[in-house]
């Protein structure tokens, strides 16, 4: 078997052991250890590993990792995404869908805390549902918009995703979440004109009964100020710290973190019990993706040495290829593997050999990063794996609705996102505005 076959069964191997439930970084790790074997030695191998292993995260950029995630934990477990919802669904009330704008609106915000989809699918799925269902709103339609709209926790930054792609493509992660900033945005408002649209156009998968505005208790303005105080409080210190100079991403990290531990303690919502469930699931998760990470860096080494990569470039210089063909179909390739794989799977298995491919025709990684990280996000909203319609689903405890019926509701989001893919590849100004750089492919 020749150097590049062993690397095409690899990738292959990994999908298959993946799909069947293998975890994905022990997969990787035991293919990129055999790969090497088989190409090199059991010595090479065995190197590679160890080297894997003590260099792949020995960075103090890596230290961003566990500090997101603590304050992330911090923010879910404290009443701070109910209380957005709250004050989003009260400026939103005279609107027509004014509830599903609210959670749009209030998982933008959540999203700039968290950093992660889940948490924004497990907190909006006990708030936000309830709420719409108990104004009128279709089953079908309150679970699409939780779902469609938890994406937002992997684009807006902080997010993980823009985290592991910043270190696989060895690219500026406060670059990456400035980029962020724009597009999430762009796509909340998406999403708002969507449901508003939907509310019009479809009023029967939307309501219930026909009773188009909310009647909410109104809070005052000094209660409302006291709700959105906490975490917009939370926002500004870390993102205000990031793009003021003030503060690296890690800084950022740890001053979110703390900062989100002190709201906590002062709102009375931490106590020793939950301060010890959030530094267990902080050590599990983190030490999960610093698990990911080694892989990925031994995967990369496997693909480097079979030589894969160089020659996906070198037929798509003799193929003569255009970066628009190139484009489309790494991109359809996420999409499909969206149907079947979690995020950090695709990007981990497609970003070590098709970054070199990409970067030979001069792309700004920045944008690339952004445009993978929503192609994949469409992922979590679509069957039949469809991460957020699962944690939906698993938060919900309701057996009448059935996860299709999720995935159902989800639709209109999961076309918008689309529409909006669309829009930022064909205009990376969206993406790099922001970075003061102008890029263009066309």
């Amino acid at each position: 078997m020749s150097e590049i076959s062993i690397g095409v069964t690899c990738i292959v191997l990994s999908l298959i052991l993946i799909q069947s439930g293998m975890h994905i970084g022990v997969a990787m790790m035991l293919l990129s250890f055999l790969g090497v074997w088989a190409i090199k030695s059991f010595a090479v191998a065995g190197k590679l590993l160890a080297s894997s292993v003590t260099t792949s995260i020995a960075s103090d950029d890596f230290g961003v990792i566990p500090l997101f995630v603590i304050m992330g934990l911090f923010v879910s477990v404290t009443g701070m995404g109910r209380d957005t919802f709250d004050v989003a669904a009260q400026l939103t009330r005279a609107l027509r869908g004014g509830l599903g704008i609210a959670t749009v609106a209030a998982n933008a915000v959540f999203a700039a805390c968290t950093g992660t989809s889940i948490a924004s699918a497990s907190i909006f799925t006990k708030v936000a549902v309830p709420e719409m269902v108990r104004h009128g709103h279709s089953k079908t339609f309150a679970v699409g918009v939780v779902t469609g709209s938890s994406v937002l926790g992997m684009l807006i930054p902080p997010s993980l995703l823009m985290i592991v792609f910043g270190v696989l493509a060895n690219t500026s992660i406060g670059d990456l979440f400035t980029a962020g900033i724009l597009p999430g945005i762009l796509l909340s408002v998406f999403f708002s004109l969507c449901i508003f649209t939907l509310s019009y156009l479809k009023p029967d998968f939307v309501f219930t009964k026909m009773n188009t505005k909310v009647e909410i208790h109104l809070d005052t303005p000094l209660v409302l100020f006291k709700k959105m105080a906490p975490i917009s409080l939370l926002v500004t210190i870390v993102l205000g710290g990031i793009y003021g100079g003030f503060f690296t991403p890690t800084e950022a990290g740890g001053a979110g973190a703390l900062a989100a531990f002190i709201i906590g303690v002062a709102r009375r919502e931490i106590s020793l019990r939950i301060f010890w469930e959030v530094a267990i699931e902080a050590g599990k998760v983190t030490a999960a993706i610093c698990f990911l990470l080694m892989a990925a860096q031994l995967y990369s080494q496997m693909l480097t040495l079979s030589g894969l990569p160089y020659a996906v470039g070198q037929w798509l210089q003799s193929a003569q290829l255009s970066f628009v063909a190139v484009l489309i179909g790494y991109l359809v390739v996420v999409l499909i593997m969206g149907c079947f794989l979690d995020s950090l799977s695709i990007m981990l298995i497609l970003l070590p050999f098709v970054l070199p491919v990409i970067a030979a025709f001069g792309t700004d990684l920045v944008w690339f990063g952004l445009i993978t990280i929503v192609a994949i996000e469409i992922g979590l909203l679509t069957p039949p794996l469809g991460m957020s319609a699962f944690v939906v689903k698993a938060n919900l405890n309701d057996p009448e609705v059935s996860t299709w019926q999720i995935f159902k509701g989800t639709l209109p989001m999961t076309f918008t996102m689309t529409v909006f893919l669309v829009i930022v590849v064909l205009f990376p100004q969206i993406s790099l505005v922001l970075l003061g750089r102008s890029w263009t492919w066309w």
